[in-house]
């Protein structure tokens, strides 16, 4: 949990400051999960931050959700003409992906139990950038990369 809280912090993911009057603040929950090596050994414990979107309101909290899918047979035919052409190949795997995506609305969560700011324990986090679980989270993120390419 600490890394992922570090890796929030690094990314600046959210401001604190004081509850606006009539918002919606939405609820987060902690997922755990258990890596494992190809062995099958205890590879690493591993905590994410995740929004529970499903309390968000649409337009109140978020105007867009669509985000492009890539269809299963699209990748078949890509990987069939690189392959005939003998093209190289990369793949890219960018960690905590979703929480580049910046936000257009304005999102408020509550700060995290055993990690509230002692100076400014009554002000909550405003959220600039997307968290796992958003209605808007894959939107977001793809409208940043798209921005990028």
């Amino acid at each position: 949990m600490d890394l992922e809280i570090t890796a929030l912090h690094r990314n600046h993911t959210w401001d604190l400051v004081q509850q606006p009057s009539a918002v919606n603040i939405i609820g987060y929950k902690w997922v755990h999960k258990l890596k494992h090596k190809p062995d099958g050994s205890t590879e690493r414990y591993k905590a994410r931050l995740v929004a529970i979107g499903y309390n968000q309101t649409p337009h109140l909290d978020y105007f867009e959700t669509f985000s492009p899918v890539v269809k299963a047979a699209i990748i078949r035919i890509i990987l069939t003409v690189a392959l005939s052409f003998k093209w190289e190949l990369r793949q890219l795997d960018i960690h905590n992906v979703f929480l580049n995506g910046e936000l257009e609305k304005q999102v408020y969560i509550t700060q995290l139990p055993g990690y509230v700011d002692t100076k400014f324990p009554t002000k909550v986090c405003r959220l600039k950038k997307a968290l796992y679980g958003l209605k808007q989270a894959p939107c977001a993120w793809f409208q940043r990369l798209n921005s990028a390419l």
